[in-house]
């Protein structure tokens, strides 16, 4: 008479498979969330300085001349690049495989230039 099974689980491949997904949409969750963050973050900074711009262009002496209207929005900016990169990376501009796509632009004008002197 069996009372318990020692071993909850019979199909441990398919428990694998079950983990590795967990695991992949647990990771795609989290981009998401740091994407939507990134954007909340934007959309603060232009709602933000737009109103900063203004109120310190329009009540100073000095207008919008000048480094002060345009100082928070500056160092804002350069933290907002950092979020940036942080979410989309480097690669975000260039693409992931711009350094093996170059080389092989390299080589291929070389190939070229050779067939031009044969």
């Amino acid at each position: 008479m069996e009372k318990y099974s020692i071993e909850p689980y019979k199909d441990n491949q398919s428990n694998d498979r079950d983990y590795r997904k967990e695991e992949a949409y647990l990771r795609a969750k989290k981009r998401v969330e740091a994407i939507t963050g990134f954007y909340w973050h934007l959309a603060s900074y232009i709602v933000v300085n737009i109103f900063l711009i203004l109120l310190i262009g329009l009540n100073s002496g000095s207008g919008f001349r000048g480094f002060g209207p345009y100082a928070t929005a500056f160092f804002w900016g350069i933290g907002l690049l950092f979020h940036f990169i942080g979410v989309f990376g480097f690669n975000f501009i260039l693409g992931n495989n711009w350094e093996q796509r170059k080389i092989q632009e390299f080589m291929d004008k070389e190939r070229e230039k050779d067939r031009k002197f044969e």
